[in-house]
């Protein structure tokens, strides 16, 4: 009996070893996916000129393959972590008996356990398995291991568990790692340097070299140790590695390029959209090559920072971020305080004394004092007086310091290439780090008088011309606010009577362009808007004509590329192309086919595309407004651009109340649009126009952009007439030139005959309303506009 229980014993031993070998094999994942299998890599974004400008990464990594691993590199991870790799099927017998004997003495040392792990086990268990500490996961593990060894090379699984393994710094794999900590590629690593990064895989947090220095560095040594015991290197330069000091980056290294966060978060965005990669973008490895021009975009970075603190300036100081009482360690809660601006030469300071524009200061950082400029001391005291204990922002200027200050008003700037719709800039804040919100491609704002320019155009495809004359005079209509009539006003409420096209919009004449949009037709104007990209929800009220729609910069920009480029519409673009991890192209931006480029040349002449975009405008249409802008900067509101030269063109814009300023600008070869507004929409304040604020950073801007691009003429249609008119040579459509001489006598029929000084028009109409009678002022005379040479004010749009 007792046999046959033993028997019975075994059978039943047996049968649950089965059972559970099934199960553990059931359960077992299948180790040949690893032959294609590739981690999680960033994607990585490269400017037009190939400047690294970010990543987009769950886990920062960059794939190497096994050949791109320098030999040090690979003995510093076979010395710490498995030396018999190459000679063992998956599991290192020998290497886990010396892991045994070698527990004993920790566990009486107090010293952490070795866990006799292969780099095989490893790669099974961080790739196929889970971290769990049970029997059935190690037991998985060696089955999966030596399910590796048959399936990948030794050199396969290699590469994998150095791509694969996470080091610390947000760093996995060895490429990723020795960029974050040492700013260097693999090949550029130092035989200490190899060693310090295979001394973390067993614990990154335990050997962080900021706040555990001399454990990084004391398991570093043992690194080397293994390595010296291991013959890859000799004693001698074992005793040089070991003498080098252990110094590593701060923190994981970000793109060098740092001036374009707006523009690669909207690349990220738009590239999410994307159908062909979007849901691939954080894990893909893809290589984005985008239209950035790190020239243009720094440039505009400082335009419009600094355009946004001139206007700060004006409107006053505003009193220090912060109080300190100078208790011991004041510094640090001084830096604590407060998330530093974007201006890297900027720096936090306490008020160390007052005595009227004498200011003494220290700053929080490094305690250096110093006094502010006068003129800066002045500017504040002016406005709120400066006291003991203010923490303010400086910069240093010789032995002095600059009183800063962080603006409360945004803006925006976006550079486009009207022939191809490009984004060469974009700045959509004063400061990503203060707020992410991108003003050029996400806030919808009133575009004021920058939206005119689409309403001559439509007069243009129409009837009108240049030189057509329509009447700058008082006009109201029923439906205002309240049951009221709208009654839009001229800025100062004056009126210059009968004025040519070209000089309503060089003067941005309102009741001129609502005159112009109510013979042309709302819905001809919203519509044309709409085919040249400014918005597709405009609504076709009169009120539009002025800028009462809302629109973004971004594509407020990209519409008048069409004024530039002979009247094509380009849809802006961020991304140029995309390539996969193995090279392949999976997205292009331009789909246009080249065949003829294939094929060498010597001397033939070179392949022509087709120009991009559709044809929306006429091209006379294009040169003509191109013309007329022109005119807003050498003789209009925008003059304070002229020193830019010639073959400038663009529209200023203010809203209502001074809410928001605009400036759009271009030349054949780059359209600027600029805007500056609160994010709240509250004023900016009386005489804060779109000459003001956006003009100046537009200026600041060209100066750089027209190093390399200088501005040159406008394109001639080639089937245009031209005449001369009024001293300007303006662009006709054949047989529209013989209208020329009959249009420049106007037809007003609701104006009194003869010639009239139309304020005096409007003060009679305002005096008849309200029953009042006067004798018109003599003799009558037509007001002239202001001289060519004084910049006159932006009209308002008196919207409601």
């Amino acid at each position: 009996m007792a046999g046959i229980g033993l028997l019975g014993a075994i059978a039943l031993a047996g049968l649950v070893v089965a059972v559970y070998a099934a199960w553990l094999f059931h359960d077992l994942p299948d180790a040949t996916d690893l032959a294609d299998y590739r981690p999680p890599t960033a994607t990585r974004v490269y400017a037009g000129d190939g400047t690294l400008i970010g990543e987009f990464s769950d886990e920062r990594r960059i794939y190497v393959t096994y050949e791109q691993i320098p030999e040090p590199v690979i003995q510093a991870f076979l010395a710490s972590e498995d030396r018999n790799f190459f000679n063992h099927g998956g599991i290192d017998v020998s290497g886990l008996g010396r892991a045994m004997f070698r527990n004993v003495f920790n566990v009486v040392s107090g010293r952490r356990l070795e866990g006799g792990s292969t780099i095989t086990q490893q790669v099974a268990k961080n790739v196929l398995l889970t971290n769990e500490s049970t029997l059935s996961r190690k037991l998985k593990e060696a089955i999966l291991s030596s399910r590796l060894e048959a399936t990948l090379s030794k050199e396969q699984i290699l590469e994998l568990y150095l791509n694969e393994i996470f080091l610390g710094y947000r760093s996995f794999g060895v490429a990723s790692a020795a960029y974050n900590y040492f700013g260097k590629s693999l090949e550029q690593l130092r035989p200490d340097e190899a060693a310090f990064l295979a001394a973390l895989p067993k614990g990154p947090n335990n050997y962080h070299p900021k706040r555990y220095p001399e454990r990084a560095k004391q398991r570093r040594d043992w690194v080397l140790g293994e390595m010296e015991q291991s013959r890859f290197i000799t004693s001698a330069e074992l005793i040089a590695a070991r003498a080098r000091p252990l110094v590593t980056q701060d923190a994981p290294r970000r793109a060098q390029y740092q001036d374009a966060d707006f523009f690669v978060e909207e690349a990220r965005r738009q590239a999410r959209a994307n159908p062909d990669f979007g849901d691939q973008l954080n894990a893909g490895g893809f290589y984005m090559r985008t239209t950035l021009d790190p020239t243009l975009q720094t440039a505009a970075r400082d335009a419009l920072m600094k355009g946004l603190e001139n206007y700060d300036r004006r409107h006053g100081w505003r009193g220090g971020w912060g109080t300190t009482d100078f208790a011991a360690g004041w510094q640090a809660d001084a830096l604590k305080q407060t998330r530093p601006p974007e201006r890297r030469a900027w720096e936090a300071a306490a008020v160390d004394s007052v005595a009227g524009n004498n200011v003494r200061i220290v700053t929080a950082r490094e305690g250096r004092t110093g006094s502010l400029v006068v003129e800066d001391a002045a500017w504040a005291n002016a406005n709120r007086q400066l006291k003991r204990g203010d923490l303010i922002f400086v910069e240093p200027r010789g032995n002095q310091f600059l009183l800063k200050q962080v603006p409360r008003v945004n803006g925006a700037l976006v550079a486009i290439e009207p022939q191809s719709g490009r984004v060469l800039a974009m700045v959509g804040g004063y400061s990503y780090a203060l707020s992410s919100f991108n003003r050029a491609t996400q806030a919808q704002r009133q575009p004021g008088s920058a939206f005119k320019p689409f309403v001559y155009a439509a007069a243009l495809e129409g009837d009108f011309t240049p030189a057509s004359i329509v009447l700058d005079a008082p006009i109201s209509f029923a439906g205002g606010a309240n049951g009221g009539r709208w009654t839009p006003e001229n800025y100062s409420r004056e009126y210059y009577g009968p004025q040519t096209l070209r000089r309503g919009l060089e003067l941005s004449r309102n009741v001129m362009t609502v005159r112009l949009a109510q013979a042309v037709g709302m819905t001809n104007v919203v519509e044309l808007s709409k085919k040249m990209g400014v918005a597709d929800n405009l609504t076709p009220n009169l009120s539009v004509s002025l800028g009462a729609g809302e629109v973004t910069p971004y594509h407020l920009t990209a519409a008048y590329a069409a004024f530039a480029n002979g009247g094509r519409r380009v849809d802006p673009y961020l991304i140029e192309y995309v390539q996969d991890r193995d090279g392949e192209t999976i997205y292009r931006a331009d789909p246009r086919n080249c065949r003829a480029c294939a094929r060498g040349f010597s001397g033939q002449e070179s392949p022509r595309l087709d120009p991009r975009g559709e044809q929306v405008i006429d091209p006379i249409t294009a040169y003509q407004i191109s013309s007329m802008l022109e005119g807003v900067v050498q003789r209009g509101t925008a003059a304070s651009a002229r020193g830019l030269g010639r073959w400038v063109a663009g529209k200023t814009g203010t809203t209502n109340e001074y809410r928001s300023a605009w400036f759009v600008g271009y030349t054949t070869d780059i359209v600027v649009g600029v805007f500056i507004g609160f994010d709240d929409n509250r004023p900016l304040g009386s005489g804060e126009t779109g000459a003001t604020g956006p003009v100046p950073v537009f200026t600041e801007f060209m100066q750089v952009a027209l190093k390399s691009r200088p501005a040159r003429p406008f394109v001639r249609p080639r089937n245009a007439v031209f005449r001369t008119v009024r001293g300007v040579e303006e662009a006709f459509r054949p047989g529209t030139e013989r209208q020329r001489e009959e249009e420049e006598t106007p037809r007003a029929p609701s104006a009194p005959s003869g010639p009239q000084n139309y304020n005096d028009v409007v003060r009679r109409e305002q005096e008849a309303a309200a029953g009042v009678t006067t004798t018109p002022s003599a003799p009558p005379q037509a007001a002239p506009p202001p001289p060519a040479d004084k910049e006159p004010a932006e009209d308002l749009s008196g919207l409601y």
